[in-house]
């Protein structure tokens, strides 16, 4: 770089780091996810790299291969394991293939804020990187993608309307929750999440559970272009390590671009879950994605069912205990906060709420 692009550089604010140009990283990091390039989850990892080359003086190197290049989930850990990858940064469904605990923050309908879910994460989140530890990675940082919400390419909104289609259920590692699906009688169908765009082309699913966010960047929503409105679970995730690649990074360094990881994913976490939101009256506007709206009689519906399940995913997917533990944080919770839920109310349903509100108390009065 010349003196005079680097003066330019300097006047418009984006000059990267200059290292000397003899100067090699002596560890580069091969680092995988599905997150779409320039979506905010990228822009996260985009940010850690940027530190990182910064604070290691460019001493650590991140190479990144986003939107699905170096394959699905399960692919990213085996690579992992086998050391064409050394790091990823995994969605629940990922992560649960490693340790089935990191599913406590994703059981369906256990959580209806942020706030309960933050408090309960706070709680048990040393926990989880313990069992990750214990699994030969290590924890760089968490995040979340939103609520998932059912997407369908057709009008759907009650448990037995879902039935009648067929359902996107993570492949890889554990059946599980495909088990869970089928056996309450659900058409689940078990696909690589880098096959959801095509199988909803072709007709091999009609529904889809993922966040909007997602659904926007991926721009399934021109397929499935109904969405309830219902909160399902939080998307949880986090970006993961193999122990042997961490212990190739200088001592010196390891605390300050662990510091530097999870600054990066909690700079956009408001941003992605405000996001998460604006993108479904994007959605909205752009291609008239059509929101059927869940009222408290279906939701209630949906708690019902999802409930009944509880006793098979307490034990077999999340340890008893754990499950225990996560269930009484959160009522904990929401015994000193009754109010917590009605503040992640988005705008687009804020009418929607109100209006059942209202039909609800007519309803009383009668």
């Amino acid at each position: 770089m010349t003196i005079r692009w680097l003066i330019l550089a300097l006047l418009l604010g984006t000059a990267a780091p200059v290292f000397p140009q003899s100067s090699k990283p002596e560890v580069t990091i091969k680092i995988g996810t599905l997150a779409p390039r320039d979506s905010l989850w990228h822009r996260a990892l985009q940010r850690m790299k940027e530190n990182w080359l910064n604070h290691s003086k460019g001493r650590v190197q991140l190479v990144m291969y986003a939107g699905g290049q170096s394959g699905d989930e399960p692919v990213m850990i085996q690579k992992m394991r086998i050391k064409q990858l050394d790091a990823a940064a995994l969605t629940g469904a990922g992560l649960s293939s490693i340790d089935k605990g990191v599913m406590a923050l994703q059981v369906p309908m256990m959580y209806d804020s942020y706030d309960e879910l933050d408090y309960v994460w706070a709680k048990i989140g040393p926990r989880l990187e313990k069992l990750i530890e214990a699994q030969g990675f290590v924890v760089l940082s968490w995040g979340d993608g939103g609520w998932v919400r059912f997407f369908s390419t057709k009008p759907v909104l009650q448990p037995n309307d879902v039935r009648k289609l067929k359902l996107f259920c993570w492949a890889g590692g554990s059946n599980d929750e495909l088990e869970l699906w089928r056996d309450n009688g659900f058409n689940a169908q078990p696909l690589a999440a880098t096959e959801i765009g095509f199988s909803l082309t072709s007709g091999l699913v009609n529904v889809v559970p993922t966040v909007p966010l997602f659904a926007l960047s991926a721009r399934y929503y021109e397929l499935a272009k109904n969405m309830i409105d219902l909160k399902w679970a939080p998307l949880v995730g986090a970006t993961l390590i193999t122990q042997e690649a961490w212990k190739a990074v200088p001592a010196d360094l390891r605390d300050v671009l662990l510091q530097d990881a999870r600054a990066a994913s909690l700079e956009f976490r408001d941003a992605i879950r405000k996001q998460g939101e604006d993108a479904v009256t994007t959605m909205q506007k752009v291609n008239k994605l059509n929101v059927i709206y869940a009222d408290a009689a279906v939701t209630a519906e949906w708690r019902k069912e999802v409930e009944n399940v509880y006793p098979k995913i307490r034990g077999k997917i999340v340890g008893a205990e754990l499950f225990d533990e996560v269930k009484r944080l959160r009522d904990e919770y929401r015994a000193q906060h009754p109010a917590s839920a009605q503040k992640d109310v988005p705008k687009y349903a804020q009418k929607a709420v109100q209006k059942s509100v209202q039909e609800s108390a007519k309803k009383g009065a009668k």
